[in-house]
């Protein structure tokens, strides 16, 4: 991964327009300026590329139905020096660390994506499938780095400063595999909601298809959030130097805590518990979490408007509430407002934000490396709010407000920009296309197969391939990677990580999100 993962956040707010009708029609000049024009892609295509690239981060010993077949055993002795078994689970993005954080993320994402987007029936069930694998994949492991130690949560395998001295396939590593734990002196309430709300959002998802796994997972969530809750703290200060700049939590472990029982609160709801804990919860500790926050980057660190989102489903749905004026549902009330600011934020004329917001192609641009993983999740948020609100519109500050089709049109357009309707022609999506980045800044795809070259390649020699001009030897497909600058211009190079390097937390959203357009629903 990037040595630095600084955010820059807007604390814009959604402000009064003077024409609805412009807000819609700016929102709608989304899918349209900018690039080549909108163009017609192949979107289960592209979804069945985006699973399959969880195949080649996988971390451990692999199933015999793996389709990335240039991959091999890894990690099998993860957790043998502290006398555990960490074996499993993903390796975040182009090196050989297992971060907890940024998985337990990826973990909850996928599935969500799963839950909103991927029938379980009919057409896109094979999708759904694989998508399910590639949650159990990462649950798995998470349910181990719980259940490893009493009081205590495993976050991370590997030394980030000596993983990242050496350029080595992850079947050939030879570096120190650490873990990290955090326990109640070290707190981390940040990466253990985090992990809470990924095994509550899988419980959904194996519900009906796994029920006794599915009971594992919930049972779990709770004893995570308890712990979270009990012992809390950011593990940014318990592990310092190993978390950041790594993966520092930067939004601090609130928006974790509130994410985890929204999370708790969806999972215990679908098991038919109508005296739901988890959203008294959220009534009694929503202010000093943050709910009454404004904030416009979701990610693997923030969590606020994904956690609004999520419950402002319940608000529109009528999953809960009493009605105006009962405190739970005005709580509600408000979480749909953050919502609908969001939404607002990135509508032209509507707030504060400054035009630098989109590059002169149309994509949605925030300071940092890898910005496509901020265009992904955001994507998904304007989907999945699109979805809940069904025939409801957003408000903008009054008037006729703007319909969920905009929102829709407006995902849509930031997803045909990584698919190739952008000024550059490209996809950047790995394997999607005719034009696609060559250069992934990623050790296995950089490197011969174990296949193709047995031998080992060891720590410095590796560098070779990290430097060379020449194309991937594997081509990592159905990762999307980092993405261009500001103005549009892109460097296939796998020396600029910020352009070419992909991460599970990139492309979890986007499986969402090209599930709901292979679907056809365009609208």
């Amino acid at each position: 991964m990037a040595p630095t993962s600084t955010e820059t956040r807007s604390s814009a707010k959604a402000t009064v327009s003077s024409s609805q009708l412009a807000l819609a029609a700016a929102v709608l000049c989304l899918t349209a300026c900018g690039g080549n024009g909108v163009a017609a892609f192949n979107y289960a295509d592209a979804l069945d590329k985006a699973l399959l690239f969880f195949e080649a981060q996988r971390s451990g010993k692999l199933p015999p139905g793996q389709r990335v077949t240039w991959r091999g055993d890894s990690g099998l002795t993860d957790g043998s020096a502290a006398g555990l078994d960490l074996a499993g689970g993903y390796y975040d993005a182009g090196d050989n660390v297992k971060f907890g954080l940024p998985m337990a993320f990826t973990v909850t994402m996928l599935s969500w994506s799963v839950l909103e987007f991927m029938p379980s029936g009919g057409a896109g069930a094979d999708a759904g499938v694989t998508g399910r694998a590639a949650v159990r994949w990462g649950a798995d492991y998470l349910l181990k780095a719980a259940a490893a130690a009493p009081d205590a949560l495993y976050v991370q395998v590997a030394d980030p400063y000596q993983d990242h001295k050496c350029w080595e396939r992850p079947e050939d590593m030879d570096t120190p595999r650490e873990v990290y734990k955090v326990t109640p002196d070290r707190p981390g309430s940040d990466v253990a909601g985090e992990t809470a709300a990924a095994l509550a959002a899988a419980s959904i998802v194996f519900r009906t298809c796994d029920p006794a796994y599915s009971a594992k997972l919930l049972q779990t969530a709770h004893k995570v959030f308890d712990f979270a809750d009990r012992y809390r703290g950011s593990y940014s200060d318990s592990l310092s130097s190993v978390a950041c700049p790594f993966y520092c939590s930067y939004s601090g472990y609130q928006d974790e805590l509130l994410w985890a029982a929204a999370w708790l609160h969806m999972a215990t709801a679908a098991q038919g518990n109508s005296s739901d804990m988890y959203l008294s919860y959220i009534y009694s500790n929503g202010h000093i979490l943050g709910a009454e926050q404004d904030d416009f980057t979701f990610s693997w660190d923030d969590k606020r408007v994904g956690t609004k989102v999520l419950l402002s489903k319940a608000f529109l749905q009528g999953m809960v509430g009493k009605g105006k004026g009962h405190a739970e549902d005005d709580a509600l009330r408000l979480y749909k407002a953050h919502a609908d600011a969001y939404v607002c934020s990135l509508v032209p004329g509507a707030s504060g934000f400054q035009p630098s917001q989109f590059t002169p192609g149309g994509l949605l641009f925030k300071e940092g490396d890898s910005n496509m993983q901020y265009v992904t999740s955001t994507a998904f948020l304007l989907l999945a709010h699109a979805k809940s609100l069904a025939g409801a519109r957003v408000s903008c500050g009054g008037g006729a407000g703007v319909p969920a089709s905009a929102l829709v049109a407006a995902a849509k357009r930031q997803v045909d920009y990584i698919l190739g309707a952008n000024p550059a022609g490209m996809s950047y999506m790995v394997g999607f296309g005719a034009r696609y980045p060559r250069h992934v800044h990623h050790r296995g795809a950089s490197m011969p197969s174990m296949r193709d070259h047995p031998a080992r390649i060891g720590c410095d020699e590796g560098f070779q391939y990290l430097h060379s001009p020449d194309p991937d030897v594997n081509v990592l497909v159905g990762a999307v990677v980092g993405g261009p600058d500001d103005s549009d211009a892109f460097t296939d190079s796998r020396d600029n990580y910020a352009h070419t390097e992909p991460s599970t937390y990139t492309n979890a959203p986007i499986v969402g999100a090209l599930a709901f357009f292979a679907a056809g629903r365009h609208r």
